[in-house]
């Protein structure tokens, strides 16, 4: 018990690593081969075509691929002593927890879509598959290689079903469009083919230093203004953050039959919150903003930082894509060397100890998003290097 109880206490430094993927939506994805010639175009005439886009219906595979720089994670549920959940835990088929998987390596997916009300994402794993569906006011979720299903009725007046699913291209496409600005640069660099289909090549980057953001780079179907592609690349150089395109898209009406479930005989049934009347499985908890300034604006948001804009959320220093968010948590920080083993392990992998004009902490870093935590307890989090959080502290000393 005093092992759990201490587990417990690094629980907050451990979690940047996954505040890091919460960052990344469900992107369709593709492969690219052969340059279409196509008519010139202009980025501000692109970003128009994919505003003017009315996709409702579609079905094809893509493929995800994710790499946040993140050190292994095998050992390290043993060494929270437990906290995983285990006998009474929240169901293997619950996408709050299934979808996690999509943080790190690489995935096929199939996805079909039949305006707001219908959409299915199957999550392919050799044999086993993962399906996602919503149906007008039902959600369901299953899992073939538990035989667990997960159902969510939508509540009257709350938030749309649709919402709590993973974003498409376009969705993310269109949270990416709103960066643009004085800190950004927007051009179309080129064409390519994805998934069969012709595209022009949307590129976004920010002028400012200090991001960990080298570029976005979107395909935009040709025709139809449908982002087909997403890729997500890093100053570090290396894989992309977040590769991911179809590599077949249909876009005509899916069979009806697509977004219909019936649980399996002897499938354990899990009822979600709203059928309860709790807060439902990923639902921002109390005092979380959905995202941080500057990365929200690029990413959609995804609840990266605690405050809620109530006077005790984070302190805002800086502006687009070198935002930072700073929190006075108001407790000294853990100290590793006092953690499990396994979790000290982990922490030392992808942390680095700094010193400044603030003091000493530890910069939990990724390819994408970065923590300064303070010795004293103050946190500096933003999707910017090491030396701009140091830089932060340092002036918020």
């Amino acid at each position: 018990m005093a092992e759990t109880r201490k587990a417990s206490r690094f629980i907050v430094p451990v979690a940047v690593a996954g505040v890091a993927a919460a960052t990344i939506g469900l992107v369709p994805a593709l492969a690219a081969s052969g340059d279409p010639d196509l008519p010139e175009i202009t980025a501000k005439q692109l970003i128009e075509k994919i505003a003017a886009s009315d996709t409702q219906t579609l079905s094809g595979t893509f493929k995800i691929s994710t790499d946040l720089g993140l050190p292994a994670l095998d050992g390290l549920a043993s060494g929270l002593g437990g906290l995983d959940g285990g006998d009474g835990g929240p169901s293997s088929a619950d996408p709050s927890e299934k979808l996690t998987e999509l943080v790190s390596g690489s995935h096929t997916l199939r996805i079909a879509a039949d305006g707001p009300e219908r959409q299915r994402l199957t999550l392919l794993d050799g044999s086993d598959e993962y399906s996602l569906i919503h149906n007008g006011d039902d959600v369901w979720a299953y899992d073939s290689k538990s035989n667990e299903a997960f159902h969510e009725k939508g509540a009257s007046g709350g938030e749309k079903p649709e919402k709590k699913l993973p974003g498409t291209p376009k969705e993310l496409a269109d949270e990416v469009l709103k960066a643009a600005g004085d800190t950004t640069s927007i051009t179309v660099d080129g064409t390519a083919k994805v998934a069969g289909r012709d595209a022009y090549q949307l590129v976004i980057k920010p002028k400012q230093s200090g991001s960990t953001v080298e570029s976005v780079k979107i395909a935009v179907d040709a025709a139809n203004g449908t982002p087909l592609k997403f890729t997500l690349s890093s100053v570090e150089g290396g894989k992309p953050i977040v590769d991911a395109g179809f590599t077949k898209v249909d876009f005509g009406k899916p069979a009806a039959s697509e977004f219909t479930f019936t649980a399996p005989k002897g499938a354990k049934v899990t009822e979600g919150a709203a059928e309860k009347g709790e807060k439902a499985p990923g639902d921002l908890p109390e005092g979380f903003e959905e995202g941080i300034p500057g990365l929200g604006d690029v990413f959609g948001g995804a609840g990266l930082v605690p405050g809620s804009g109530s006077g005790e959320g984070p302190t805002v220093i800086g502006e687009g894509w070198t935002t930072i968010a700073r929190l006075d948590t108001g407790a000294p920080a853990p100290k590793t060397d006092e953690a499990p083993k396994e979790i000290q392990g982990f922490l030392d992998s992808f942390g680095d100890k700094v010193t400044g004009k603030f003091g000493s902490g530890t910069v939990f870093k990724t390819k994408l998003v970065n923590a300064l935590l303070t010795d004293d307890g103050k946190v500096y989090v933003g999707a910017v290097t090491k030396d701009a959080l140091v830089d932060a502290a340092n002036s918020g000393k």
